[in-house]
């Protein structure tokens, strides 16, 4: 595998990375996600470059809309102890509230071809979240500013500068 990062003298230059850079960065991940949403660049680091791949491949994020889509029927089914499959308890009522913004998330994720790294670890970050507004009620984070963020994030034409 190769990858394009940036190098000191503001340039992009292409590294090749081993099959360890993979391993590396599933340890790292939940790290590399935080700073991937947060706008660091893919191009700043090997390992930032690999984790930027693997959010953004097509499995990933079919993955990640197949989640999006459990956790709203889930949220929508009745509350049948004995049927609900779900592990974690969800905060139904945002997630109800949230509802066309994470069906949105959904299919922005399904959508052809690219779509940045940003956006995709800001979905996962919310996913994996416990302590965050989508399983808390304590959590003072608001659900649909936080799935409306993730889906701007996803959307190219705000996302992308060309160099």
């Amino acid at each position: 595998m190769y990858v394009l990062l940036d190098d000191d003298r503001g340039a992009l230059t292409l590294k090749r990375l081993w099959p360890w850079h993979q391993i590396l960065v599933r340890g790292r991940a939940t790290r590399l996600d935080r700073a991937l949403a947060a706008g660091t660049s893919p191009e700043a680091s090997a390992s930032l470059a690999v984790r930027a791949a693997q959010l953004t491949s097509t499995g990933f994020r079919h993955d990640l809309a197949a989640s999006l889509r459990r956790i709203l029927m889930a949220a929508g089914e009745p509350a049948w102890p004995a049927a609900r499959t779900v592990r974690v308890p969800l905060r139904t009522a945002r997630v109800s509230q949230a509802a066309s913004l994470l069906a949105e998330l959904a299919s922005r994720l399904l959508e052809p071809g690219p779509v940045p790294a940003r956006g995709v670890a800001m979905v996962t970050l919310m996913l994996a979240d416990g302590t965050g507004p989508l399983y808390r009620e304590a959590s003072g984070g608001d659900l649909a500013a936080t799935a409306a963020r993730a889906s701007a994030a996803l959307a190219w034409e705000r996302d992308y500068r060309p160099r």
